[in-house]
């Protein structure tokens, strides 16, 4: 095992490239046509009609899934496009309905079935959740992730990359995350590994109901202490931290550092929450599963065109229509989402570090091989510090000619000195200069569900 004096590396993240990339390729007048034909279904209700070929959920469903086979028509039948299904019932369904969603399947050429999720939801709904039967335009609700899945879908399937890419509306979310809920158990029987899920809610407004405008931030929510915890892993944690260092909250931390990468495109501002307060998302059963998964929202929510019947009262408009939306500012988080995307299906999946440090002047690190990955970076940072430090403290490099170094048992650094009760530590699987987000050296720190990274659950 190699040791390691701290001696910092003078490497920093390579700048994004400022033109052939997917991203270039957003539209905004894409994204306005694709809000402005959902509103056209008038509704898109859960409980809505489901055979209206013009109006309600139905029509919204089959014209997501449409969407998505003429794009896979325009690259050669590169996308599998499936619409899962089932019945259900619940607090705001009093009676079973038919519950479906439209997905589209991107399959990686190296590792198809390790994937990356890109979703929004694709229901609407109006003040009183259980009218099917009034308008709902959602228009920003999420008319505006519904788009920006389908635009992500448009510039990404020009390139093919190592992982496959998973392009989800999901229905029943107003009603209780259902679509999220039937996408996760979905993912979960194909068996799929799950690198990232980005759930984008509510992502095309930059003013609120107060006149208060931010257009140059972005909202990244993110879980603490992991839903999927046992009382083991609890007690773990307790003693030896990890609370902030979910696969989660290390996908924000990485979405937060791309951003700074890509000049004119947004700030990502890091919600250390899994949701806004009182509220939720279709990340949310992704979570209670133990896959990685954050939330995408707008810096500035508008409460007065959220879930509101068409209506003006005392001289105020309600309702979720296209004239209260920014479509410059859309297609900088649809940007944000599509260079995200584009590195996440290329870089290979975050390592599962652990870290010996009890009792001892030295800490040693120790992690698995990564399938695809050809290096790994080591990081570093005091218990007290929020984000990774921009350069790594050791970068760890295959020798391509070496098969030994290939199929090693496990890989690690030894930190003479440094003593890890002053220090959390995280690797990065690298391919070239494409690396994966952090994995924190942590109890429950590794990007997978826990029963099946610690083989029990509660």
């Amino acid at each position: 095992m190699k040791k390691l004096a701290l001696a910092p590396v003078a490497l920093i993240a390579a700048p994004l490239a400022a033109q052939d990339h997917p991203a270039d390729n957003v539209s905004a007048d894409r994204l306005k046509a694709d809000v402005e034909r959902l509103v056209a279904f008038g509704t898109r209700h859960t409980l809505s009609e489901q055979d209206n070929p013009e109006r309600g959920i139905g029509a919204a469903v089959d014209w997501g899934a449409d969407q998505f086979r003429a794009i896979s028509e325009k690259c050669g039948g590169c996308l599998e496009v499936v619409l899962p299904e089932r019945m259900v019932q619940g607090r705001r369904i009093p009676e079973p309905v038919r519950l479906r969603n439209a997905v589209a399947i991107q399959k990686g050429t190296d590792r198809p079935m390790e994937v990356v999720i890109v979703q929004g939801h694709i229901d609407s709904r109006a003040t009183d959740p259980f009218d099917w039967q009034s308008d709902a335009p959602g228009a920003n609700d999420d008319g505006s992730g519904t788009a920006l899945v389908i635009e992500a879908a448009r510039v990404l399937t020009g390139k093919r990359y190592p992982t496959t890419i998973i392009y989800a509306l999901l229905s029943g979310e107003e009603q209780g995350l259902y679509g999220g809920r039937l996408l996760a158990d979905w993912v979960e029987s194909q068996g799929y590994t799950v690198k990232a899920v980005l759930n984008n809610d509510v992502v095309g407004n930059s003013c609120g109901s107060d006149g208060y405008c931010d257009a140059d931030n972005v909202r990244v929510f993110s879980e603490g202490p992991r839903a999927d915890l046992t009382e083991a892993l609890r007690a773990a944690q307790r003693r030896e931290g990890g609370e902030n260092d979910s696969p989660g909250r290390n996908l924000s931390r990485w979405l937060d550092g791309l951003a700074d990468t890509a000049e004119g495109g947004l700030n990502v501002r890091q919600i250390w929450r899994t949701d806004r307060m009182g509220r939720g998302g279709d990340q949310i059963p992704f979570l209670e599963k133990g896959y990685p998964a954050v939330r995408i929202t707008v810096a500035v929510e508008d409460y007065e065109h959220q879930h509101q019947d068409l209506r003006v009262e005392d001289g105020v408009t309600y309702g979720d229509t296209v004239d209260e939306m920014d479509f410059s500012y859309l297609a900088k988080v649809t940007q944000l989402n599509v260079r995200a995307l584009d590195r996440l299906a290329q870089a290979p999946m975050p390592p599962a570090p652990t870290v010996q440090a009890a009792v001892l002047t030295y800490s040693e690190l120790e992690w698995g091989p990564v399938q695809g990955a050809d290096s790994y970076r080591v990081y570093m940072r005091r218990t007290d510090e929020a984000a990774w430090p921009a350069e790594p403290a050791a970068i760890d490099t295959l020798d391509p000619d070496d098969e030994a170094s290939f199929a090693v048992s496990s890989i690690g650094w030894v930190f003479d000195g440094i003593r890890g009760d002053d220090w959390f530590f995280g690797v990065s699987a690298c391919n070239g200069d494409i690396c994966s987000p952090v994995a924190s050296a942590v109890p429950a720190g590794a990007f997978a569900p826990i029963a099946k990274e610690e083989g029990d659950s509660e």
